[in-house]
């Protein structure tokens, strides 16, 4: 069995003609207005949806570090996956609802960190934006 683009699976356009992150959205809305649960999406609620999908996300992650971390990742890496989901659909859903352009704002955010983090001044260094010493590398 051949798998296809993201698009292709979503739609069953072969073309994937359009962008990746309209169509996981609009498969949300789809799947919310199938079921009338617009009217329980307020955006405080999105926003708090997404924050308790994170939470179950770190919950794989905490207290574990090197191999015990590794382990555990392995062993539950389709749970960690469903988590991903989660936090991925809500994202998208209270983008959509925010009226927020996602892969534009995340574009332009791109934009901020590179100016904010020159790779002359942060490579290596995990310090913030404001504690990089920008002559450390002239």
């Amino acid at each position: 069995m051949t798998c296809g683009t993201v698009p292709e699976m979503i739609t069953g356009d072969p073309g994937g003609s359009r962008h990746a992150l309209e169509d996981l959205t609009q498969r949300i809305l789809d799947f919310r207005d199938q079921r009338d649960w617009a009217q329980f999406h307020g955006l405080k609620d999105e926003a708090l949806s997404l924050v308790s999908e994170v939470g179950e996300l770190a919950e794989h992650f905490r207290w574990r570090e090197g191999d015990a971390l590794e382990s555990r990742v392995a062993e539950r890496r389709e749970e960690i996956g469903d988590e991903l989901a989660d936090v991925l659909y809500w994202t998208l859903l209270l983008a959509h609802d925010a009226g927020i352009d996602l892969e534009a704002a995340f574009l332009a955010k791109m934009e901020k960190n590179e100016a904010k983090y020159p790779v002359h001044s942060a490579r290596g260094s995990a310090r913030k934006y404001d504690e990089l010493d920008d002559e450390k590398w002239s």
